[in-house]
């Protein structure tokens, strides 16, 4: 290889790798997304935004959301990038008889097993996830969806 190839090389490795990151910039305009989306849909919801080691990034209170929504959008998020999975996919694992039966009752009962968390991917890779709260069940499960699919065209 030349050596102005393995400089492309690198650059892309770079761009592609800085993208599985989540920023705080890249959390804000994913936010904004959902929150226009739950505007449109008539509601006021929460929306939080973790990294891929849980920890919490941003989270939005839209004005008349539910107080208790806060901790749960957080929850949620932390619980999508924790077990690497949607909420609802969750809940379907976590019903009685299910391998995951009583999850919920772990880490300090931060473990959320109804949908509105959604697991955000760049390149492949576990970017962190996206927890929304307020809305009804199908609304909140609706919107981190929603959120998870535009995350793809945040540059």
């Amino acid at each position: 290889m030349n050596e102005e190839l393995i400089c492309q090389v690198v650059e892309k490795a770079v761009r592609e790798a800085g993208k599985a990151v989540m920023t705080l910039e890249t959390a804000k305009k994913l936010i904004d997304m959902v929150e226009k989306k739950a505007e449109e849909m008539g509601i006021a919801v929460i929306i939080a935004v973790a990294d891929k080691a849980a920890r919490p990034v941003a989270i939005h209170c839209m004005d008349d959301a539910y107080i208790a929504s806060f901790d749960i959008a957080l929850n949620k998020a932390y619980t999508s990038a924790g077990l690497k999975m949607s909420t609802a996919e969750l809940s379907r694992l976590s019903g009685p008889g299910q391998p995951l039966y009583g999850i919920q009752h772990t880490n300090e009962g931060k473990i959320v097993i109804f949908g509105g968390g959604e697991v955000l991917e760049a390149n492949g890779r576990i970017a962190g996830a996206l927890g929304v709260s307020g809305g009804t069940l199908e609304q909140d499960t609706y919107l981190a969806a929603y959120g998870r699919e535009v995350f793809a065209r945040i540059e």
